[in-house]
């Protein structure tokens, strides 16, 4: 996922939720307008649903997050609800995170392809 010129690199869950985003990001990659909630996430839209696997977990800063099957969220902090995780952003810290999406809102590019520096 790129935020400005940024490109962090997620590993997939695996179940069906991960997989079929796997799916729709090899047709491409897509652009979501994401904004804060709850001072703990940045969410948006998909252009479309995927399946859900809620659980009841606590996130932490890094995971990639399905909402009611049509929102995706990248969390900076810990909140506890019934989620589908579908990636994880390994070795992140919510600061930096919060570096690279700011306040307000950001386009974050979601893809199956990503640059290493």
């Amino acid at each position: 996922m790129t935020a400005g010129d940024i490109t962090f690199h997620a590993d997939f869950e695996d179940n069906s939720s991960a997989k079929a985003l796997v799916e729709k990001l090899k047709e491409g990659p897509i652009t979501v307008d994401m904004h804060d909630y709850g001072s703990f996430e940045k969410v948006g839209p998909l252009p479309w649903d995927l399946p859900r696997n809620d659980e009841s977990i606590t996130t932490s800063a890094g995971d990639v997050i399905l909402y009611n099957g049509s929102n995706i969220t990248i969390y900076y902090d810990h909140n506890t609800w019934d989620f589908t995780k579908l990636a994880k952003i390994p070795d992140v810290t919510g600061e930096e995170l919060l570096e690279t999406f700011g306040d307000g809102n950001v386009s974050v590019t979601f893809s199956l392809e990503w640059k290493d520096e």
